[in-house]
Order: structure tokens, then C-alpha cells, then sequence
């Protein structure tokens, strides 16, 4: 999605499925950080040609791990429509990426975060600055 405030929108699709939720037949509430991240992973490897997160820390020599991270919910999600996660980057600083992810099913907007992440070298976990690469692929993407 592009309109007038910025760059595409990577948008990642999740089959939510019947195991993800509880009695009240909507997904367990700690099912959807994990959708979030999921779509996260799935910007990175977008952006990446293909290099997610595991691809980060083993073949690029630096991780990202999560600071922070909070949700809003708005409507239950649920296995009846396949929930559309956009993700964008909305700040890169001296070391650390934050993120935004809306949650969407059937055009109903379930949920929305935030998500901060500082890069950190993988074998020490020693905070660093971004990759200069990396730096040169995330900057154009970021919106408010």
C-alpha cells in the first residue's frame, strides 16, 4: 500500500488457525505478539532478498533483539479470515529500529503496536550501530 505519507507498506498474511485460540473461539491474546513478530521477520526478509532473522544473527554476524513492544487491541481476531499484518519502520537510530505493525482481517483493524529493537552483535550481545547497508535499505522505508 503507497499513499501521500510515504512508502509502500509491507503487508504479511497469516492463516490464524483453530489451535491459535482459546474457548471463546478468538486467538489467545498472546498468539498475537507472536503474529506481529512473525510479520516483522517476514519485512526483513523482504527487504533482505531473503535474509530474516536467523539469517541475521548466523550469516550477518548481529541480531536484533526487542526492547520494547506494546499492543493495542481493536476487534478480535479469529480462524474465520486470514489476518493481514503492515509493517513499517517508523525511526532507525544510533542503534536501535522500531516498528509498526497493524493487524487487519476481513478490512477490521484487530490490532496495533509498536516494536523496538536494538542491534546487538551476535556473538558478544554487545549493543552496536546498524550495518551500513542496512542503514542504506531501512532509511528510505521509514514512515511516521
Amino acid at each position: 500500500m503507497a499513499d501521500a505519507s510515504g512508502p509502500a507498506v509491507f503487508e504479511h498474511e497469516i492463516r490464524v488457525g483453530w489451535g491459535d485460540c482459546d474457548p471463546a473461539r478468538i486467538a489467545y491474546t498472546g498468539r498475537l505478539p507472536v503474529f506481529a513478530l512473525e510479520a516483522i521477520d517476514a519485512w526483513w526478509e523482504h527487504v533482505l532478498g531473503g535474509d530474516g532473522w536467523y539469517q541475521l544473527e548466523l550469516d550477518r554476524g548481529f541480531g536484533t533483539p526487542f526492547v520494547h513492544l506494546s499492543l493495542d487491541f481493536r476487534a478480535p481476531v479469529t480462524p474465520r479470515h486470514r489476518l493481514k499484518c503492515e509493517v513499517w519502520p517508523t525511526r532507525l537510530g544510533r542503534t536501535s529500529i522500531s516498528f509498526r505493525v497493524l493487524g487487519r482481517q476481513d478490512g477490521v483493524l484487530c490490532f496495533e503496536g509498536n516494536f523496538t529493537c536494538v542491534f546487538t552483535r551476535a556473538a558478544t550481545v554487545d549493543t552496536r550501530e546498524p550495518p551500513p547497508e542496512i542503514r542504506e535499505i531501512v532509511e528510505p522505508l521509514i514512515r511516521a
